[in-house]
């Protein structure tokens, strides 16, 4: 899951910012058919993607508890389809991110991941009766669920495939042709992709992943939990403003400075204070106690822009992070602060590394991450698509009252990309 980071003005100075387009119904079925769609052929040629569907430890806290058993009646009606070949999970399809500061810190991700399974077991007969009847099950790693192991998961549901790359990442490879590429998208965002680097000396020895949206999402768990109170913070503010052009390095801290001040400073207000070490961590390499103050930027005494604990000088690091994280074609730390308050900024990402590339023959590309669900045809390209499949958690501001699935009917000549919402009463809505 992708928090959205809401930063009025910004980021005018690097990019137009675009919305995403409004989706409008165009065609329904009869509230719980069996069938989700009209099948037109007995051809296993369909592969569903499904992503963000969040799966917690607790139900006192997970962002799907409602949309469970809904999500349980969609698997069922989606095995009774004759032409559905297999069924991707793009993505945070378990979650150990959305916890509030209170829960106990642990130190073994393994076993953490096999209560997250315990809890929503429901969820994995589901897919074991998916693939009991030769429905192929993928899963692709996200942010929320990159320190799953594939031994944990492959214990639970054997016979998953698992389409794994970096560290944290996947892109998997599929359809008729190989044309259909499918990931999560964290891989090209600068808050939520795998950090290996600006940690080090507190993680020595293990080589730490976590990036700053694992924080962040820490502080906003307890927010929500906490009501969603409306505090007055005064955080430190920075004034002067680097020059982009003599000073890149530095305007890029800024600009990493601004979005955390927006966030924590006026939108995530949570009742525990700027340098409360409210953070008590113990996994992936990380034993203390972290606060605010500890990953927020400030002017150091040298004069420069860094976070004094954590992820200090970030903007210097995310070159080689998507060197590690096998980011085909790089972006500039600039530009993807700024991504993420651009609505197209995943869809480009899309077209830069497969749709675009002479180097690729992709012909669909599917990402999740940000629960904004959409699909682009690209003009002047017969059959090329980029798809977002939104998410299934339970109260989803981009797109209420809906859950979304991703069909792509694969060809040997041109394939087809559709958007569907599955509704609560067990309504099936094509929305694109």
């Amino acid at each position: 899951m992708k928090k959205r980071w809401v930063v009025c003005g910004l980021i005018i100075m690097i990019v137009s910012l675009l919305g995403c387009k409004q989706l409008a119904r165009t065609e329904q079925a009869v509230p719980g058919s069996e069938a989700l769609w009209s099948v037109q052929s007995e051809v296993r040629n369909k592969v569903v993607v499904v992503s963000d569907l969040h799966f917690g430890i607790d139900d006192r806290y997970s962002e799907t508890i409602e949309n469970r058993k809904v999500f349980i009646t969609f698997l069922e009606r989606l095995g009774a389809m004759s032409d559905v070949s297999e069924l991707v999970l793009a993505g945070d399809f378990l979650d150990d991110w959305y916890l509030p500061l209170t829960y106990p810190a642990y130190t073994d991700s393994d076993a953490f991941y096999r209560q997250v399974i315990q809890t929503n077991q429901e969820v994995f007969d589901g897919l074991q009766a998916l693939l009991d009847k030769g429905i192929r099950v993928t899963y692709v790693p996200g942010n929320h669920d990159m320190l799953l192991e594939s031994a944990v998961l492959q214990e639970a549901l054997p016979g998953i495939n698992q389409a794994r790359d970096a560290r944290g990442l996947g892109a998997y490879v599929t359809g008729l042709r190989d044309e259909i590429v499918i990931e999560h998208g964290h891989r090209y965002d600068v808050f939520s992709a795998p950090e290996h680097i600006a940690n080090k000396d507190l993680t020595v020895g293990v080589d730490s992943m976590l990036p700053p949206g694992y924080f962040y999402a820490r502080f906003a768990a307890s927010w929500v939990l906490q009501g969603k109170p409306l505090i007055k913070k005064d955080y430190p503010t920075i004034t002067q403003v680097p020059d982009p052009k003599s000073n890149s390095d530095q305007f890029g801290a800024y600009l990493y400075y601004r979005i955390w001040n927006s966030e924590l400073g006026n939108r995530i207000t949570p009742f525990e204070r700027f340098e409360d070490k409210v953070l008590e961590m113990q996994h992936n390499g990380y034993n203390g106690n972290y606060s605010i103050a500890d990953f927020y930027p400030v002017v150091q005494r040298d004069g420069t822009i860094s976070a004094p604990t954590l992820f200090r000088n970030f903007q210097r690091t995310w070159d080689k992070n998507q060197e590690i994280n096998l980011v085909e074609h790089k972006t500039s730390f600039i530009e993807s602060v700024a991504g993420t308050l651009d609505g197209d900024y995943f869809f480009k990402q899309a077209k830069k590394q497969y749709l675009l590339n002479p180097e690729k023959k992709v012909d669909v590309v599917v990402f999740g991450h940000t629960h904004r669900p959409g699909l682009e045809k690209l003009p002047d390209y017969d059959g090329k698509y980029y798809v977002n499949s939104g998410t299934w958690i339970d109260h989803n501001t981009y797109h209420p009252g809906a859950s979304t699935f991703v069909v792509i009917t694969s060809s040997e000549t041109v394939d087809t990309a559709q958007l569907y919402e599955y509704y609560k009463d067990g309504t099936v809505t094509l929305l694109k």
